[in-house]
């Protein structure tokens, strides 16, 4: 049986590095990169069978990563290992259109099992996270993240990049808009979010899992 092509994303090279001890006996991997950008380009060119990343990565967080690429690679699946253990990010994970998701404790142990899962079209989640957070994500009245609720994608981009201490003119040229639609989308993040400073900015992008911090 061939084994499945596996493209790994994580901002910290010793978590990829560990990774790719576990898994190289059983997949091909085909590439490991530290952003949730360099995981769309590297994706594109390299057609994986699974993508496993974690929710919070630089340029790009893995949320949006995931939902940008089942868009344009929908038979992908798409395995979050994460720190994040919060019913809101579990949800949206799999709204996203994870197969998976377990946490970085437990990877040592779960990984192998949650590939072989997701790879029969079965869905993997960590037995780590407990029944009741289960319960949250599957009730359809639950609270839903206020990031996803609120910003639309180009927003949630920009207030990532923002957060990282980016200036507007090097936004404007990885997003390739004006440095005023940039400057536009900053007026209105801080005004839905209700934000004053860059500091609050930042908080709100970490407590929300679109920073990595390291």
């Amino acid at each position: 049986m061939a084994k499945p092509r596996v493209l790994l994303a994580d901002d910290h090279s010793l978590v990829l590095e560990g990774f790719r001890r576990i898994l190289e006996d059983q997949c091909e991997l085909v590439g490991m990169v530290e952003d949730g950008r360099a995981l769309l380009e590297a994706a594109q060119k390299v057609a994986p069978d699974i993508v496993i990343l974690d929710v919070s990565m630089p340029l790009l967080n893995g949320i949006d990563a995931a939902t940008q690429l089942k868009k344009v690679q929908p038979s992908v699946k798409v395995i979050f290992v994460t720190m994040h253990s919060d019913a809101d990010y579990v949800r949206s994970a799999f709204e996203a259109g994870a197969s998976g998701y377990l946490l970085k404790r437990s990877a040592v142990d779960e990984l192998e099992q949650a590939i072989r899962a997701v790879w029969a079209g079965h869905t993997y989640i960590t037995p780590l996270i407990a029944k009741d957070l289960l319960d949250v994500l599957l009730t359809t009245g639950s609270k839903q993240p206020q990031l996803k609720k609120t910003l639309t994608f180009r927003q949630r981009e920009v207030l990532q990049l923002l957060a990282e201490g980016r200036t507007a003119k090097d936004i404007a040229l990885r997003l390739k808009i004006s440095t005023r639609t940039v400057e536009f989308h900053k007026a209105q993040i801080m005004d839905q979010l209700n934000l004053r400073t860059t500091a609050e900015l930042i908080k709100y992008a970490l407590t929300h899992g679109v920073l990595a911090s390291s």
